[in-house]
């Protein structure tokens, strides 16, 4: 492909390629990264608690808050302005300064990649830029949580685009009208927004299977980033302790509305005809209020116990929060994390940009118009991805829900967006292993996919099924959707992948069965009709289209007369 490089800087840099003596300005790592007393942060957290309705947000990251039912509907997906920074003529200088030997390497392959007409030979160098880009990122990772880098590096991270002349016009445009923050107050980040959260603390770094590094990071870094851990686990005692308390406030006051109603009843007398003013003794009615008054009582005293326990739960968590706190006001926020732990976000990252890709798919991670075909709607940006997760969640409603106590928890899971060409969203982890009550779990959606859609229904897919299987843990093969799925396999001598198999099935079921298009095999169908059910509304339309809808509908109404429901 004929690449027509439109950046004045480029061609400056393009002639001393051949003698690889580009010379950088230097920067300093630690004074950039000291600067990081984040005062942009700060009034953004502000901004956002002074919205009312709006949960509070940690820097870009919204706090979990189980008052919310649904996603906040998209005022704007674009800025009508665009920012300029793509007409920059020295961007691509200013992506590489100061970066070291990983940005030089980076240069030498990426001028030798444009220039190469064998095609053998330019694959070589894609492969090569690969393991350079990846480098030139983790120089850039432990900035990230500055105030003071420049927007160009945050673009290199946030969407691939290293040298704005490899896209074509249009496509510079659609980018530069991108919005910036993150105003949706969801959990879905671009890569530098993820990286930044995890140095400043807002984030755990993603959990893997490498053995954590003994005695770690020390001083008021890592005591704030301790507290925080605190304070996010003691965030979901509190929302859970008030949502049970909320419940059985509801339950205590409908059973003293049952309580006045009938002891009203009870007060009622009839004149007796004949003998004026006398009053007539209690009907049978009325006796038999007796025994239903003194059932209500004996259920308030019990309600009232659950609530004076929850009461006390939520009480002593509110205490913990205002201790946390005040602990946390004494720390000046800084990089509250290791190098070391960013940079081992930053191979995480890496991994996850390839599971997005597969084995056979294309890996390449600058962004260019050769590899890149979405339109601006279809584009893996923020708002357009809520867009797609709010699609799902109105067709399968439990989807992000954890029940607790049969009560259920819509808690979304951090999303992250990578600058991918793959196809697949996947879930990394499906909550917190030490906070599996309230924490968010973990998914990633590629940003430059050839359906949008379908890479967010492989995320949610999976990251239904990882939610099951740890739910039934043990008896994941026997219990509940995973147990029920794996026994139809077995029955039907499938082999292969379980998981891929429930996810291709999952995207069927939401595309094709949600709009009476069969197209499941009729156990699964009967399977996910039970255990992933569309909303009321649906299932009463699906049941006049077709007997077999019918027949699912009729065994809720048989499965909801009984008591194995």
């Amino acid at each position: 492909m004929a690449y027509e490089d439109d950046d004045q800087s480029f061609e400056a840099l393009f002639s001393q390629a051949e003698s690889n003596s580009i010379t950088f300005e230097p920067q300093n790592v630690t004074d950039l990264m000291s600067t990081s007393s984040n005062r942009d942060f700060s009034r953004y957290v502000e901004e956002q608690e002074n919205s009312v309705g709006k949960p509070k947000m940690i820097g870009c990251i919204p706090e979990v808050d189980l008052n919310i039912k649904e996603f906040r509907p998209i005022e704007k997906y674009f800025n009508e302005e665009p920012n300029q920074i793509y007409d920059d003529p020295s961007y691509y200088k200013k992506c590489l300064t100061g970066e070291g030997q990983s940005s030089q390497r980076l240069h030498g392959l990426l001028v030798k990649y444009l220039n190469c007409q064998d095609k053998k030979d330019k694959t070589v160098y894609r492969q090569q830029i690969v393991t350079a880009y990846w480098e030139f990122l983790r120089t850039l990772a432990p900035k990230m949580a500055s105030t003071g880098i420049p927007d160009c590096k945050r673009m290199a991270m946030r969407f691939g685009i290293l040298l704005p002349s490899l896209a074509t016009p249009e496509q510079k445009t659609m980018f530069a009208k991108s919005i910036d923050r993150n105003n949706t107050y969801e959990p879905v980040l671009y890569m530098d927004e993820w990286i930044k959260s995890i140095a400043l603390g807002h984030m755990k770094p993603s959990a893997t299977d490498e053995a954590p590094v003994k005695g770690g990071n020390k001083g008021p870094g890592a005591e704030q980033a301790r507290l925080q851990q605190l304070k996010s686990k003691n965030s979901g005692k509190i929302q859970t302790s008030e949502s049970l308390l909320n419940a059985k406030e509801s339950e205590r006051q409908t059973l003293e509305a049952q309580v006045k109603n009938r002891m009203e009843e009870l007060f009622v007398h009839e004149s007796v005809i004949g003998f004026e003013p006398h009053k007539a003794p209690y009907t049978d009615l009325q006796r038999k209020m007796f025994s239903d008054i003194t059932n209500l009582f004996r259920s308030l005293q019990k309600v009232d116990k659950e609530l004076t326990n929850y009461l006390n739960d939520f009480k002593e968590a509110k205490g913990i929060e205002d201790s946390l706190n005040a602990k946390s006001g004494e720390i000046v926020e800084e990089v509250s994390v290791g190098k070391e732990e960013i940079l081992g976000e930053m191979n995480t990252l890496r991994q996850m940009q390839k599971m997005t890709c597969g084995r056979q798919g294309n890996q390449f991670p600058v962004f260019t118009r050769e590899f890149f075909h979405c339109i601006d709607k279809f584009t893996g940006f923020r708002e357009n991805v809520i867009r797609e997760l709010q699609w799902i969640e109105s067709i399968d409603p439990q989807c992000f829900c954890r029940i607790h106590k049969n009560i259920p928890h819509r808690i979304v899971p951090y999303t992250l967006l990578v600058p991918s060409y793959g196809d697949s969203g996947f879930c990394w982890e499906p909550f917190d292993r030490f906070n599996r009550l309230s924490s968010r779990g973990r998914i990633c959606i590629p940003m430059y996919p050839r359906d949008l859609k379908t890479a967010c229904l492989t995320a949610v897919a999976d990251l239904r099924w990882q939610v099951a299987k740890e739910k039934a843990s043990f008896d994941w093969m026997s219990d509940g959707l995973t147990g029920h799925y794996y026994q139809y396999l077995e029955e039907h001598k499938m082999k292969g992948d379980i998981k891929q198999f429930f996810i291709d099935d999952y995207i069927l079921w939401m595309t094709k069965e949600a709009n009476g298009t069969q197209k499941l095999d009729k156990e699964v169908r009967a399977i996910f009709w039970r255990y992933i059910p569309f909303p009321q509304e649906l299932k009463e339309e699906l049941k006049k289209r077709s007997l077999a809808y019918a027949e699912l509908f009729q065994r809720d109404i048989n499965r909801s007369m009984s008591d194995g429901y």
